[in-house]
């Protein structure tokens, strides 16, 4: 019986096996016919992915298909009865289908997953076919390079190194960026700002960049500040210099042109130069007046009077100043001109910017060297342009009743730290806003005595059109004179008994050096007047002669000690000299034959010994005084018979130990002579100053 059973179930288990083939095939077969129009592709296909199944793949498979069959076979054991009683119960039509289904359910295949891992590997394989194809026609090219950093010049010299100067040079280029790495860190971000800079830089802008994170502008680099003040005063100096450089290198080269190649005539003297006044402009004229600069002592001004014979020259009815440096005598520096007769002329005390004059018509007249040569008068001479400038401000222009009158003959500087201490002269500007700085006073006198004070205003605003205004003063101007205060000394100065006989005429004035507040004024009777600007009563009033009250003698000259000595020296009309200190009446020292009766037509100290002074008289003769080697007559003596000398003046610099002093001497045919005076009278010489102060405490 069981037997029987046994040999039941096989036939049965082979039926099921013969359907589920027939099945399999069937649905291959449908498969197929869906597929019949890609069948030789897909052939060709699954032999392709079956030789480029790898090995661990194939093993997966293996293990699947045996895991397949060992399912079947239990479910063909457990299962035959179950299978039989399905297929009795359907139709003949189902019955054949049956062993698939039950072979499918039993296997657990799933087609959907099958079909789309089929068509992935469709995909895949016309994906690697297109790309093997086009790998064929792809190639990288190595021949095509080109730089990631191209810095090209930045001037035409470096276009030119870069295109023709590459021999023996080379250009490199550096872009530092190395460290420029984020990293992730736990501290706070530090705040930072980009910035950009050029190295070397063609110009003022070599870097910039944002202000700070929040502003995204970019901000060129702050143009460095020049201080044009000192450029220029820089430049000045240096061309001065340049200019010495080149004059000294022509008169190497050209010896008939050097005018300081002569031996000197005088035996006074170790060397002399000439000014060159053998100029068109200057010939025929004489010189009347000299004035050396306080604080720039190589500095010189001349005033030339009319030509004797009028020529052709627009200039021959009109006066002229010529301002000099010494050590470039080969032409003036500046040419003034003026309608009026200069008398007296002088410079700005703090520098040599501004020239004062008077005129013989009681005029003022300014000078500003600082203009532009542009506003003036230019005029061509011998192949040659001068420059003939007009005075920037003229007191004839100012309508008042304040203005001289009379010839003005005396024009002086007064200190700045004076003028600091007394403001009231502001009281007469219309402005104080239009001013942009006062430096100064000026001192003016006439023959008749009176003395105006005027302060030397800039101006703020520079009008080109001219000031309805300030009539005196040239469009395009910023300097000019502002009335101060007015002292009659006439009536100030003498005494009561001497205005009974006469009313004195007033021939100079000179200031104090170590307090302004004081002058004294040279008469016509003798004596010399003491006065204050600020004090009524200052003792003496009269620096009176040994002997004898006033009397008809002139005071042509007086002047005061350069080294702070209260002393002043006074040269009469009778050939007397007189050495006078600022406490006493009468003199310390007198010497009335020293010049042989001849008139003292100028007088001054030496700038480098306080006991040595110079002396000229009528008869051009010059002496040299040293109190030290003798204090009774000059201890040199040089007469000049050749051409007459008008005036003289001494230079020199009493800040140097070089001991070079020289007088200038203007001569009637105009020509001005600068010699310097030997060494034995030039030198300073040890405790001179005290050895003096005993002279004048014996002479008491």
């Amino acid at each position: 019986m069981q037997r029987q059973k046994s040999e039941e179930e096989l036939e049965t288990s082979d039926n099921y096996l013969t359907n589920y083939e027939d099945d399999f095939e069937d649905y291959v077969d449908d498969f197929d016919d869906d597929d019949d129009e890609d069948n030789d592709s897909e052939a060709r296909d699954s032999e392709e992915r079956l030789r480029e199944i790898p090995v661990s793949k194939k093993s997966e498979i293996e293990e699947i298909q045996r895991a397949i069959n060992a399912e079947n076979e239990r479910i063909g054991t457990l299962l035959p009865k179950q299978i039989q009683k399905e297929h009795e119960k359907e139709p003949n039509m189902e019955r054949q289908d049956s062993p698939a289904r039950g072979s499918l359910c039993g296997m657990f295949m799933d087609f959907e997953t099958a079909n789309q891992r089929q068509s992935n590997r469709n995909m895949a394989s016309k994906q690697k076919k297109r790309s093997s194809e086009l790998l064929r026609l792809i190639d990288l090219d190595f021949s095509v390079s080109f730089s990631l950093l191209d810095l090209p010049p930045v001037n035409e010299y470096d276009m030119y190194i870069r295109n023709f100067g590459k021999t023996n040079t080379k250009q490199a280029y550096v872009q530092s960026n190395e460290d420029n790495l984020e990293r992730d860190v736990q501290t706070d971000e530090i705040e930072t700002l980009e910035k950009w800079t050029q190295h070397p830089g063609d110009s003022i802008l070599v870097s910039g960049g944002p202000r700070n994170s929040n502003d995204v502008s970019i901000d060129i680099a702050v143009t460095p500040k020049i201080d044009s003040q000192r450029l220029t005063n820089f430049l000045r100096s240096a061309c001065q210099v340049i200019a010495v450089l080149l004059e000294e290198d022509r008169v190497a080269t050209q010896p008939r042109w050097n005018l300081r190649s002569r031996q000197t005539s005088l035996s006074i003297s170790d060397s002399c130069f000439q000014l060159n006044t053998n100029l068109p402009f200057l010939h025929g004229r004489k010189v009347s007046c000299l004035h050396v600069s306080q604080v720039q002592r190589q500095t010189l001004l001349s005033v030339h009077g009319l030509p004797e014979k009028p020529g052709a020259i627009q200039l021959d009815r009109k006066y002229i100043v010529c301002v000099w440096n010494v050590w470039q005598p080969s032409s003036p520096q500046k040419v003034l001109v003026c309608e009026a007769e200069v008398s007296c002329c002088c410079f700005s005390p703090s520098k040599a910017t501004l020239v004062f004059a008077g005129t013989m018509d009681g005029s003022l007249v300014v000078w500003d060297l600082r203009e532009d040569s542009r506003m003036h008068h230019c005029i061509k001479l011998n192949e040659t342009d001068w420059i003939f400038r007009a005075p920037t401000f003229s007191t004839d222009g100012v309508l008042s009743s304040l203005n001289h009158t009379y010839p003005v003959l005396a024009i002086e500087p007064v200190s700045t730290s004076v003028y600091k201490e007394q403001n009231y002269g502001l009281s007469h500007l219309s402005s104080q806003g239009e001013m942009s700085g006062l430096s100064f006073q000026i001192a003016s006198m006439d023959e008749n005595g009176t003395l105006n004070l005027w302060v030397a205003v800039e101006l703020q605003k520079v009008d080109l059109a001219g000031s309805q205004s300030d009539l005196g003063l040239i469009p395009g101007g910023k300097v000019k004179l502002v009335h101060s205060s007015t002292v009659q000394l006439n009536s100030s100065l003498f005494p009561k008994d001497i205005l009974w006989l006469r009313t004195p005429q007033t021939l100079n004035i000179k200031f104090l050096p170590s307090n302004p507040n004081h002058f004294i004024v040279g008469t016509d009777i003798g004596v010399v007047s003491h006065g204050a600007r600020h004090d009524l009563r200052v003792p003496p009033k009269l620096f009176k002669p040994q002997q004898g009250g006033p009397r008809p003698i002139r005071a042509n000259a007086v002047d005061f000690s350069p080294f702070g000595k209260p002393i002043f020296l006074v040269g009469c009309s009778d050939g007397s000299i007189r050495l006078h200190q600022m406490t006493s009446e009468h003199p310390l020292i007198q010497w009335n034959d020293s010049t042989n009766g001849q008139p003292v037509i100028a007088l001054q100290w030496a700038l480098t010994r306080p006991a040595v002074f110079f002396v000229l008289d009528a008869s051009s003769c010059v002496y040299i005084w040293d109190l030290l080697e003798n204090d009774l007559c000059p201890v040199a003596k040089q007469i000049i018979q050749s051409d007459k000398v008008m005036t003289m003046v001494v230079l020199g610099e009493p800040e140097k130990t070089n001991g070079l002093l020289g007088i200038a001497l203007a001569k009637q045919s105009g020509i001005i002579d600068i010699q310097y005076v030997k060494k034995r009278w030039a030198l300073p010489q040890s405790e001179e100053s005290e050895k003096l102060l005993l002279l004048l405490q014996q002479s008491l």
